[in-house]
């Protein structure tokens, strides 16, 4: 996985609240099981127009002016199934970070294990940040995870994440990436085991 470690840049702001993961990546994509090219189908059904299948012009993915790696999403973000395969989506798009006031806990999961690091902050801070970015796309935003900070212009904030998730992220470590990192301790210890187990008997 990719090292996130400080992320700066503008950010695409979608105000929807309870976005689900049927809307992030509709259920008729998931037949692959490799983690690329869902990012051409993220947001389908938002991106594009049903009947004549062209980019949808009302929404903010089809404004050249909206972009970055930072999406500032609405309340509630990643709600309904369990699809894995939301992060990858948004992960395969070029998004590193997602900011919202709330995630559902499997989403959250699941994006921390796939490199995609969600952000959690107060609902006055996100509507702020919303309002700005909305106005103002040149707006940088920078999320520093090893401070565990994301501010913009004057503005900070601090925001929660797991010790052990954030050495993954810092470091680019998937869990058995991790589990490969202490090879050397795990085998001392194995063999500081083995001579007690001979000793004993």
């Amino acid at each position: 996985m990719q090292k996130l470690v400080l992320i700066k840049s503008q950010a695409v702001p979608l105000p929807s609240k309870n976005i689900d993961t049927d809307q992030i990546i509709p259920a008729r994509f998931l037949k692959s099981i490799s983690k690329e090219g869902f990012g051409e189908n993220l947001f389908r059904d938002w991106r594009y127009l049903v009947h004549t299948n062209e980019p949808n012009p009302d929404f903010v993915l089809n404004h050249p002016q909206y972009c970055g790696e930072i999406l500032v999403a609405g309340n509630n973000f990643g709600c309904g199934s369990s699809r894995e395969h939301a992060a990858w989506a948004l992960t395969d798009y070029g998004f590193k970070v997602v900011v919202s006031s709330y995630f559902a806990d499997i989403f959250k999961g699941n994006a921390l294990n796939n490199g995609l690091l969600p952000v959690k902050v107060s609902e006055a801070y996100l509507q702020d940040l919303m309002e700005t970015i909305t106005h103002n796309p040149d707006t940088q935003v920078t999320v520093d995870v090893e401070k565990q900070t994301i501010s913009y212009h004057d503005k900070t904030e601090s925001f929660g994440l797991d010790s052990y998730k954030k050495i993954c992220l810092i470091n680019g470590y998937d869990d058995i990436d991790f589990l490969t990192s202490k090879k050397e301790a795990i085998q001392k210890f194995e063999q500081k085991t083995q001579k007690i187990y001979e000793q004993e008997l």
